[in-house]
């Protein structure tokens, strides 16, 4: 499963960040870690770095905003928030979200020096971050009650259904009037009706309000406190995989597709497939090569062969050559049947011969030409005998001794037909 680097920058007056990892599912797979951007970077090599930023410079609203995307829409969303902003608008950075089935578009509005002072710190640490949030926007959504994180001197709020928005609290009961989570006792025409809420809080957060809260029990519908006991890191971390945040890496300042990121997470696989090619290259090699010695030891074989076989032509294409001569013979007569027959004699008569043996042969006019080396005279005596009895001629042309054995050359031909000169 693909890991996120959560990653919370520090809110200002502070110097050290805040980051965790994150699975698909945004629970945490790391403990939270506090220090420099430069530790983070690290851990950044291996995952998706996604960014939180702090909400109190970010304005976030939902404008209703005429059909149209794009660059049409970019352009038309400065007016509709023309009347929240006291800044100049050349010097603000518009990002949108995805436009809501009640027609709204949710939108954040950054100062542009400020966008880009986070992005210098980042690369400065060498880290490129696929997105950047508010951080309030991660607070979840609760169809029931209304969702309050207080950290330091900020209350963020998240009514059901609504965007996110923080007020300071100086004091308290002060910002939760304002933030009309309970009655306000001076409001004309009576007050507003009181609100179930949750709150989340650090343990020294909620020692700073906890007397007050007490105090203020009785103005809420009900009112439940959960303690953040590792910061509110890893409970914002749960809300990352189904936020709707709106990112603010929009336009000029949009990220390339993170290719760094993809490698990281297939480089292993990547690693794998390149040595399995290296194995199946390197076995198709050896059998190549094995391939290659075979058939140069069989071109060997047949040349040795085709010199014995043919020794007056030069060798070219042993098939053709031999099936040329062969069909040669073939319609040259009877020629090739006396000639099969002979030879079928022959490898008869032979196993009675001892280790006589066939030095060459040659085939003309029905008449076999043999050179031959047999242990002696006698055994060529034999096989003269064991041809006559298949009614073939043997004569011993001419013999040699030669050491131990005789060669000598036979004309075999079928009864009747004339001795060649």
């Amino acid at each position: 499963m693909a890991q996120t680097l959560l990653l919370r920058l520090p809110a200002p007056g502070q110097e050290d960040a805040d980051w965790l990892t994150v699975d698909g599912t945004g629970t945490p797979l790391t403990t939270r870690q506090r220090g420099p951007l430069s530790l983070a970077a690290a851990v950044a090599r291996s995952s998706q770095v996604v960014v939180i930023a702090p909400a109190t410079q970010i304005l976030l609203a939902e404008p209703a905003l005429p059909p149209g995307s794009g660059a049409k829409l970019a352009r038309a969303v400065p007016f509709a928030l023309e009347e929240q902003l006291t800044e100049d608008l050349d010097h603000l950075v518009f990002a949108l979200g995805n436009r809501r089935s009640t027609g709204a578009t949710p939108v954040a509005v950054v100062s542009r020096s400020l966008l880009q002072g986070w992005l210098a710190a980042l690369d400065a640490a060498g880290i490129e971050p696929a997105a950047i949030y508010p951080d309030m926007s991660l607070l979840p959504s609760n169809p029931g009650q209304t969702v309050l994180w207080l950290e330091k001197s900020r209350l963020s709020v998240r009514h059901p259904g609504k965007l996110p928005f923080a007020v300071e609290v100086t004091p308290l009961t002060e910002a939760l009037i304002v933030a009309g989570i309970i009655p306000d006792p001076l409001a004309e025409g009576g007050s507003a009706e009181p609100q179930s809420a949750i709150l989340y809080a650090t343990h020294e957060d909620w020692a700073g309000v906890a007397d007050e809260v007490e105090k203020l029990t009785d103005q809420f519908a009900s009112i439940k406190v959960q303690l953040l006991p590792d910061g509110p890191l890893p409970w914002l971390a749960r809300s990352l995989p189904q936020t709707d945040a709106v990112n603010l890496l929009q336009g000029e300042f949009a990220r390339t597709a993170d290719y760094g990121a993809t490698w990281r997470q297939w480089r292993t696989a990547a690693a794998l497939a390149v040595g399995l090619l290296v194995v199946h290259m390197a076995a198709q090699a050896v059998q190549i090569r094995q391939a290659r010695h075979e058939t140069a030891q069989l071109d060997g074989q047949i040349a040795r062969l085709f010199s014995q076989a043919m020794p007056s032509e030069k060798l070219h294409d042993a098939r053709k050559q031999m099936q040329a001569r062969l069909e040669r013979i073939r319609h040259s007569g009877p020629g090739a049947e006396y000639f099969l027959r002979t030879l079928q004699a022959l490898s008869g008569a032979m196993p009675a011969t001892g280790k006589t043996s066939i030095d060459s042969l040659s085939y003309r006019e029905n008449s076999l030409e043999l050179k031959v080396t047999a242990p002696s005279l006698s055994d060529l005596s034999q096989l003269s005998q064991q041809l006559a009895r298949q009614g073939l001629t043997a004569e011993i042309q001419s013999s040699t001794p030669v050491g131990s054995t005789v060669e000598a050359h036979l004309q075999i031909r079928t009864a009747g037909s004339k001795a060649r000169p």
